[in-house]
């Protein structure tokens, strides 16, 4: 990756290669369904990130969406459509990535997991798009 791009530019590399990663276990003959939604948990975790960035705002060091969403809505109310999703994808964070009661995520949640994070990796990459730093 090029350090010389812009720091929100590279945020933005790293969620898409997160993507990436996530669709590879999923759609792989032996599925990894609790690291891959690991990373789609950091899809939109570094997507959001990438815009907090964008707008020159102080970088949380958080894994809630959540709250990254929040700190996006005082900015662009546009994201208030993304609370629902910040709270299903964050507990993929901690919750499968240690031994516990289970050990991984039902298929159908992994799936959409993927195309939720998906989704608002889209939505992100493209209001960065519309805006040129």
């Amino acid at each position: 990756m090029n350090a010389q791009l812009p720091e929100y530019k590279q945020w933005l590399i790293k969620a898409e290669h997160d993507l990436q990663s996530a669709k590879i276990l999923l759609h792989s003959d032996e599925p990894v369904r609790d690291t891959a939604v690991y990373h789609c948990q950091q899809v939109a975790e570094k997507s959001l990130k990438a815009v907090l960035v964008f707008w020159n705002e102080p970088l949380m060091r958080t894994h809630d969406i959540t709250a990254l969403v929040e700190k996006c809505i005082k900015h662009d109310n546009s994201f208030e459509k993304w609370r629902d999703v910040a709270e299903e994808l964050t507990p993929y964070a901690p919750f499968f990535r240690y031994p516990g009661d289970i050990m991984e995520p039902d298929p159908e949640d992994c799936t959409n997991a993927l195309e939720k994070a998906k989704e608002l990796y889209g939505f992100v990459a493209n209001l960065l798009k519309d805006n040129p730093a």
